[in-house]
């Protein structure tokens, strides 16, 4: 391992340098006019994996390709080994709001240890972080203690609809022992941590139809019911004072916190004061009872995500509108299941509505909360790996945002996720100026290349 680590430290500029060019890519999964920029990405993927010494290809799949790149075959024989699969994406965010950022969005551009630009954190510098550590055994002659298997997706942004597919179409070829995944986030490069726990996610839009046609407010209005004040008393009615979703039924699967894990999220380092400044509000609020750490990543939520009804242009237009809309992302738990949350969520919103208006609701996407032991010999793995990398004992905590495709893998091919986040909380993922910090991207190749040790060991 000494070659290893002589080689990752000898080559961190030439390292850094190929993470610019992986993020002048505008490969942009949202956008159809990037949908060359997202072929020539993924083309450079398999060039560069060619390079390092793996074996590499280009995918088809109804939407962007995959990149599939898989180590050489071993030459020591003996017992069966492991197979371990890594997991990115190439695509990135929308980089709009062009006029926030302050430099050009795919022009990366280093200033002290860190590196902006979109996808530098989500998720190109991660999964770089895992090629180069392989690259580091590969070019120094160092075995591989395991057989690791490289998927790189196009479409992480945009729901991973092709993914899914392709896995059922090559299970035996991706068959592994685990699955690892660099696409979360650490409290700091002071704090590693291991997430062992996602929420899932159900999506919806509601919209509340008045009269016909938007009509004159002075003539008309008063005898009738305004959609956008409909909507708004029906989604006053959804969240109690106390900061708890008032849908019937929305918490009887909810799996209570355990003892262990309030400890282990207490121990994070927290300021509620600077909390409230990085988010530019004069005061917290969540649901009573539970920690702002708890709140927004193990407890359930409900979310306006936007509102919409009316005149929006410049000036004054006296109208009652025709219609208002709402569109609403419930944040869940385990064993919560989005499907069981919808028909609640649907159901309630049917009762409230008065019978004056019109109500359409339109169901989302939907992904199911993701738990895994952290004892699991996988976990303790991951936790040694870490600990090597940043010099520090890491964390267990559980992150609020939800990644469906680990379920994908649970259910397809059978195995658990092992979820190494190196993304800090000011990267400003899918904000303008994105940045990646370097000394987390080089603690990630070095987390790694050890990683695979502990794995092969499991």
């Amino acid at each position: 391992m000494q070659q290893v680590h002589e080689y990752i430290q000898r080559n961190e500029a030439a390292f850094i340098a190929e993470l610019c060019d992986y993020v002048r890519f505008p490969s942009v999964s949202a956008q159809s006019v990037h949908a060359g920029d997202l072929r020539r990405c993924a083309e450079w993927l398999v060039g560069g994996c060619a390079r390092m010494g793996l074996e590499a290809t280009l995918r088809e799949t109804p939407g962007n390709p995959v990149v599939v790149a898989r180590t050489p075959k071993s030459k020591s024989r003996g017992a069966k080994r492991k197979r371990f699969l890594v997991y990115g994406h190439y695509d990135v965010q929308p980089p709009e709001p062009l006029d926030l950022w302050k430099s050009p969005p795919f022009e990366p551009r280093i200033q002290g240890r860190n590196l902006y630009g979109r996808g530098a954190s989500d998720n190109k510098g991660q999964n770089l972080a895992h090629l180069k550590a392989v690259e580091a055994y590969l070019k120094t002659g160092t075995e591989l203690p395991c057989d690791i298997t490289f998927v790189l997706e196009g479409e992480e942004e945009v729901g991973s609809s092709s993914l899914a597919g392709f896995l059922k179409a090559h299970r035996k070829e991706l068959a592994c022992d685990a699955v690892v995944i660099s696409d979360t986030g650490i409290p700091s490069l002071k704090h590693p941590a291991l997430t062992y726990g996602l929420r899932g996610i159900a999506a919806m839009e509601v919209r509340v139809h008045g009269p016909s046609r938007d009509l004159h407010s002075g003539i008309y209005g008063g005898s009738l019911d305004n959609p956008a004040w409909v909507l708004s008393r029906m989604l006053g009615r959804l969240r109690t004072d106390a900061g708890r979703v008032a849908i019937p039924g929305f918490y009887d699967r909810v799996r209570p916190l355990t003892r262990f894990e309030r400890t282990q999220l207490a121990r994070l380092p927290f300021s509620e004061t600077a909390y409230r400044k990085f988010l530019g509000v004069p005061a917290l609020n969540g649901e009573k009872g539970f920690t702002p750490i708890e709140q927004r990543c193990a407890r359930p939520t409900l979310e306006i995500n936007g509102l919409t009804s009316g005149y929006q242009g410049q000036g004054s237009k006296t109208i009652v509108p025709a219609w208002a809309v709402a569109k609403i992302t419930m944040r869940l738990v385990p064993d919560q299941s989005p499907k069981e949350i919808l028909s609640l969520a649907a159901g309630y919103l049917r009762k409230i509505c008065p019978p004056t208006v019109r109500l359409e609701v339109e169901l989302g996407h939907s992904g199911e909360p993701y738990v895994v032991s952290p004892s699991s010999p996988v976990a303790l793995a991951g936790l040694s790996a870490l600990r090597q990398a940043f010099g520090r004992e890491p964390y267990l905590i559980r992150e609020g945002g939800s990644i469906p495709i680990v379920n994908d893998f649970r259910k397809i091919l059978g195995v658990d996720t092992l979820l190494l986040g190196l993304a800090l909380p000011d990267d400003n993922l899918h904000s303008p100026n994105e940045k990646f910090n370097l000394d987390c991207f080089m603690n990630g190749v070095r987390m790694s290349a050890a990683l695979w040790q502990e794995l092969a060991r499991i």
